[in-house]
């Protein structure tokens, strides 16, 4: 009898210790895999190389788990943490955004072709380049278009560096962008390549810049050809999609002439365009 006592005791005593473990953690607002969330190391959300991953393939199991525990955390701006990757709105909603310039030759093109078709886009500058030409910044800026910091000069290994080489990166390249428009602010920061970190993405969001991903990439900034553009941006759009386009980074005749295509074909598919989600 002693004996069955003890033990019925020391069960008691587990599920009590337990009971509290699990109220201490409610309280607190802290999932149970908090410890293996990935907050502790910097794990990318996207390799490093190039845009070509698929938008939403974390670079480990590990990311995978840290964007499910902390995809609607925000930053202290207010500004969630998580990647956006989708269109604001609840319809059938586009958002284009034009990555690598502003260049002297294609973003004028682009402009223009945005214009003509009235769609009002996002444009993820590189801070070097805004600060050559910021006429052409002011331009953007002009036509109503959206501001997105896109690093000082489009380092694609940044997931791979200290965190104080990361702030830098965005935040002066936040700077150069806002020097050459006053006033205009710059609402998302996207990674170059996609190698965003959790501390890129917190550093970003605590400077008011939402972390801005893509669902639809055509890897114009390949050049494979008006066709393959226009068959990778026609197909199977996902809901609410980002488009990826560049303006910058080389021969960008085939993203222009993809524009003038694939723009009146999404109106006559009944889209309507809009900027990248900000708030959820």
């Amino acid at each position: 009898m002693r004996i069955t006592t003890s033990s019925a005791r020391r069960r008691r005593a587990g599920y009590v210790a337990a009971a509290a473990l699990l109220g201490l953690l409610a309280a607190a607002g802290t999932p149970a895999y908090a410890a293996t969330d990935g907050s502790v190391v910097r794990t990318p959300d996207a390799p490093p190389s190039g845009h070509s991953a698929p938008a939403g393939t974390a670079g480990t199991a590990q990311g995978t788990a840290h964007s499910a525990a902390h995809g609607a955390a925000q930053g202290a701006s207010g500004v969630p943490l998580g990647i956006s990757r989708l269109a604001q709105g609840a319809g059938r909603q586009v958002a284009i955004t034009i990555d690598d310039g502003p260049d002297p030759r294609w973003t004028p093109q682009v402009l223009e072709t945005l214009r003509k078709n009235h769609v009002k886009a996002t444009f993820c500058m590189i801070g070097t380049k805004a600060q050559k030409y910021p006429e052409l910044v002011r331009a953007v800026a002009a036509d109503g278009h959206r501001l997105c910091d896109h690093s000082v000069d489009h380092d694609v290994t940044m997931d791979h560096k200290p965190v104080a080489y990361q702030r830098q990166q965005i935040l002066d390249g936040k700077a150069m962008i806002e020097k050459a428009v006053p006033g205009v602010p710059v609402a998302y920061y996207r990674a170059p390549g996609g190698a965003f970190t959790p501390d890129s993405r917190a550093i970003a969001a605590a400077s008011g810049m939402r972390p801005l991903g893509w669902s639809v990439d055509p890897q114009d900034w390949s050049r494979p050809g008006l066709k393959a553009i226009l068959s990778s941006v026609e197909g199977k759009l996902p809901r609410q999609p980002t488009v990826l386009f560049h303006d910058g980074g080389g021969d960008r005749s085939e993203t222009v002439a993809a524009l003038k295509e694939y723009l009146p074909w999404l109106t006559e598919q009944g889209y309507s365009f809009s900027f990248p989600a900000r708030t959820t």
